[in-house]
Parts: C-alpha cells; structure tokens; sequence
C-alpha cells in the first residue's frame, strides 16, 4: 500500500463556479451538466480549462442525475485517486457497500453541517474542515476494476465489454502496489483538504469492505482568465498545455458519442448503460532532462509552441487552432511523429479514437536517486476502451516524448452509472442485473 506527499494547492474554483456567481446550485436530474445549466453555452467552460482562484466554498455541483459527476463536469485546482480492494463475497455486501458510498458522497458534496456524538466515543467527523462540511464543489466518481469481475463468478458475466486488467505498453515500468484495484475513488474539490476530507470519511465509513491499495494526489495551476475573457488550459510539468485539443465537453450529443455507454451499443451489459470507461495512469516526468532539451527540440516533440500553444507553424495562433496536416504531408510544419499528430491525426478513420482528458500535476518528492518525482495523473474517459485510450496509445508507442516520461502505475475502470433520485444508489443496475 503506497501513499504520496500532498502538493500544495491554492484554494480555487473552476471557471464554471466563477461565472455562475454566489449563489449555490441547485440539484437537478441532469448529471454533471445541470451544474452549468445557468450559463450561456458560449461561457461554458472545458474540461481542461486551468482553474481560477477563488474564495467561496460553498458553491455545490449537483449529486444527482443519469450520469456521474467528475467527467465531463469542468475541473478544479486539486484531486485525488484511490484505488481499493474489496473484501464483498456476495451481492448483499456488494449492495451493502454501493449504498454507503451513496449516503456518504451524497452528503459530502452537498455539504453540511458534521453530526455531534457523545464524547466518549469517537467523533462522527475527522474535523480538518471544522464543524460544518463546505461542499467546495466537490465531486467524488465511483468506479469499478476488472478484477472486481474477474474474481467474483456471480459478476464476471456482467463485465463491461472492453474492460481489461491493464498491461504495460513498451514505455512503461509498472509498480504492482501502483496498479489495478476493485473500486476507483476519484475525488474533486477546489481545495485539496476537502478531497482529503471526503477520503477519510470515506474510508472509515467503509472501512469493514474495502482496503485502500493505492492513492496519488495531484493539482492544476491557477490561471487567471485572460483580458479577453477567454480560457486557456493548464500546463503540465513539462511546461506545455494540457488538453488543448480535448473535444468540446459541452456539447451533449458528442459526449454521448464519445464519453458515455449507451443503448445503441447491444454487446454492453444493459446496466453499464450511462458509464464511461476511465483510464488512470500515473506518468512520472523526468524534468531535469527535459529542463535541458533545446525549446526548438521540445516543441518538435509536442507538434505545439510551447507559450501559446499553438500548432507549429500557426504563426499568432492559439491552442485552439486545428492543423492542417493535409497540407503538412511531409511533416515539415509539424513532425510526423510529434505528440499532437500521433495522438490526433485528424483522419476521418481516427475520429472514432477521440477521448476526453482530465488531468492533473503530481509531485511526490524525491526519488531514491535525488531526482524530482513529478509527473502527470493521466485520467481519460470514452465509450470504449479498445477503440479510445488503447487505439490512441498504441500509436503514441515510440514517440520522441517517451525519453522524458516513465509511467508507473494506475488501472483501467468503468465509472458507474449516475444515482437519478433519491430512491436510487450507484451500482444499483449492476446490482439488479446479477442472475
């Protein structure tokens, strides 16, 4: 079982809470996405738009809806995952445990205040957030592993189709105590103490059925908008953009396509209809070599500049423009093997390879070595594995940037569908279905 350092993390609110004003939202039936229902879709902000700071932690994002929050919901300044082991031997336990984490995050992420017990026993609350619990914007996605089907006959009929154990692609240098897990946590807040809040209540709420494997930390700078108003996303470690050519999260009809199961899919499990598959790897970056690579070299490596993040070649251009790589067949603009183009050729046959990323900077101290142990949590959600994360990956294998990343752990996962009211609870479908 590993743990990491927390990083520090300025307290900050997504664009989305900026611009929604004091108030509190609503909850509401639509997922993740009534949480932005107020805005106008030009202010709606991305996933991978960079955090603003902000002071108000009381603003909520709704629990309740078709699909669960933390996907395509925009991202805030800090997160956390944790990987668990489940101790559920049958369906009662395994129900048992889905509707404690129900109560338990519906409560956290709407807020209130902690109960009082007798001080005799121990108290209902950890008390890092003080006797009244901020909502903070928190979201906290539940997610399911292939070994919580594989070692359990009476579920591995009901897998998801594409859900696979994860295997090291040739780059990789996987830590088995860094890996895998039956249940995913996946914690978002404005704050890191609110996701380190949620953790523990979680943990000792459940403490009878699950045993925590791994966790890892992690946080985006804070970046004011721009005079203009627009957005930019966040940079990660290696200094460039991060998600810059993510797909427009705001657009439903898209998200069904690409993030969410749905019914026209006849070879998934009907329960699984409204989950994502959800890849998490954690990539350690090794800075000091990159630190000093050329820039020329470092912008040939990412196809991007690396201050405005535009595609080479675009000159005054934004992270936002598309290349024209059917103009550029030789690579002279941007290199054939440059990250931006083996990841995103831009081919009417790629377009079924489309993800939606969600990440965020790690740093986890010093390795045995002297060197800095930062990185990249790598979090990316599709309709399916095979034809997403596995097909994009497959293509990345050998690029120039795998002389300067080394990913270590993580798991592939499949996020529950979302709890609709309150008569409903996260599983409940999976549940439903065991023969």
């Amino acid at each position: 079982m590993t743990t990491t350092k927390t990083p520090s993390c300025p307290f900050a609110a997504s664009r989305r809470g900026f611009l929604l004003g004091a108030g509190a939202i609503a909850a509401a039936g639509g997922g993740a996405g009534a949480a932005i229902a107020a805005e106008s879709e030009a202010a709606r902000p991305q996933v991978a738009d960079a955090p603003i700071a902000h002071s108000d932690a009381r603003r909520r994002t709704p629990f309740y809806g078709v699909h669960q929050a933390g996907v395509v919901t925009p991202r805030p300044a800090c997160g956390i995952v944790a990987a668990f082991d489940l101790v559920a031997a049958n369906p009662e336990e395994l129900q048992t445990l889905f509707r404690k984490l129900t109560e338990r995050i519906a409560f956290l992420t709407q807020g209130g205040r902690a109960p009082d017990r007798d001080p005799k026993l121990p108290p209902a609350d950890s008390g890092i957030l003080g006797p009244v619990i901020e909502p903070d914007e928190l979201t906290v996605t539940v997610s399911v592993g292939d070994s919580l089907f594989e070692d359990r006959a009476w579920l591995k009929p009901l897998k998801p189709k594409t859900l696979m154990r994860m295997a090291g692609f040739p780059n990789d240098a996987l830590v088995a105590r860094s890996c895998h897990g039956d249940v995913l946590l996946q914690f978002c807040a404005n704050s890191q103490p609110t996701n380190i809040h949620a953790l523990r209540d979680i943990i000792k709420n459940t403490s009878d059925s699950m045993v925590l494997r791994w966790r890892q930390e992690g946080s985006v700078p804070v970046v004011p908008p721009q005079p203009d108003g627009k957005s930019e996303s966040a940079r990660n470690f290696l200094g460039f953009r991060d998600g810059s050519a993510n797909p427009d999260s705001n657009d439903d009809a898209l998200m069904e396509k690409i993030v969410w199961v749905g019914a026209g899919d006849p070879d998934e499990p009907k329960w699984a209809h409204g989950g994502s598959y959800q890849v998490v790897r954690l990539i350690r970056m090794l800075v000091e070599d990159w630190d000093r690579t050329p820039l020329g070299e470092q912008e040939r490596i990412f196809g991007r500049e690396k201050w405005s993040g535009a595609p080479l070649g675009v000159l005054g251009g934004s992270e936002h423009d598309i290349p024209d790589y059917a103009a550029d067949p030789k690579g002279d603009l941007t290199p054939l093997t440059a990250h931006m183009r083996l990841a995103n050729p831009r081919r009417p046959e790629t377009e079924a390879n489309l993800i939606v990323r969600r990440g965020f900077n790690f740093s986890n101290g010093v390795t045995k070595s002297g060197h800095l142990e930062d990185g990249l949590l790598f979090l990316s959600y599709q309709a399916d594995l095979a034809q997403g994360f596995l097909a994009v990956q497959s293509r990345l294998n050998g690029e120039p940037l795998e002389e300067y990343i080394k990913p270590f752990g993580g798991g592939y996962f499949f996020v529950l569908p979302g709890v609709r009211d309150e008569s409903d609870y996260l599983g409940r479908s999976l549940i439903e279905a065991i023969a």
